[in-house]
């Protein structure tokens, strides 16, 4: 025959505690899911968006939001920014950044010409050819992308030739290193088959599924500290 033992007051702040851990970490990572889904869903619409004038765009922008835009203007001759280590399809690359200035806008914009494989120990690639004189360019205007090793601090300001390596991108960073106010986000060129480049714009972020896997992970936990608990106090009586 069972009987239920009273558990002590450490008991029941322990398992408390591991509830609201559990629970907690499991809300937050399908709350996680949530967001990378309307990330996702916005830049897929961004692609059949309306055009908008990089001109007339607000200040701020809400995080979810990549238009897809229209900037006119002339790329800043000379300058640019290799982002090395970009993974695209299992190879690793670089994706190539030139500094494009808008017309009427005294802000200057970093445009994403595409990603080039780079194998490491191979020569690097050639810096893509620019148009000379005043352009329309066209893109989704997105943030800039997270992740990469920040050592040594900034290697920016080290370097002296054009175009400059970077593991990350801090757009503070490229503003003091250009001497000029630099736009908060990137814009993403459309899709341009004789460009050389691929441009296939995925935001680099876990999948909602993963997410959600880890949050069922979470809620497991909290159901084996509930079991734990009970089998732990509901002891046979001698």
């Amino acid at each position: 025959m069972r009987r239920w033992r009273r558990p002590s007051a450490f008991a029941w702040i322990l398992l408390l505690l591991g509830l609201a851990a559990f629970l907690g970490l499991a809300r937050w990572q399908w709350g996680r899911a949530q967001e990378k889904e309307r990330l996702l869903a916005s830049y897929a619409a961004a692609a059949t968006a309306p055009l908008r004038q990089y001109a007339t765009l607000p200040a701020a922008l809400s995080a979810e939001e990549y238009p897809r835009i229209a900037a006119r203007g002339a790329y800043v001759d000379g300058r640019g920014y290799w982002l090395d280590q970009q993974i695209h399809a299992g190879r690793v690359g670089r994706r190539a950044l030139a500094v494009f200035r808008p017309s009427g806008d005294d802000r200057l914009l970093l445009v994403d010409l595409g990603w080039v494989a780079a194998p490491v120990g191979a020569p690097a690639p050639a810096w893509p050819p620019l148009p000379a004189g005043e352009v329309e360019l066209r893109g989704i205007y997105a943030p800039p992308p997270g992740g990469g090793l920040r050592v040594g601090g900034d290697a920016l300001a080290r370097q002296n030739a054009w175009p400059k390596l970077t593991l990350f991108l801090d757009m503070a960073a490229v503003a003091a290193d250009l001497h000029a106010a630099v736009a908060p986000r990137l814009l993403l060129l459309d899709a341009d088959p004789s460009s050389g480049l691929v441009r296939e714009w995925t935001p680099a972020v876990m999948a909602p599924e993963k997410h959600r896997g880890y949050a069922l992970q979470w809620f497991s936990f909290a159901v084996a500290a509930m079991v734990i608990f009970i089998v732990l106090h509901w002891r046979k009586s001698n």
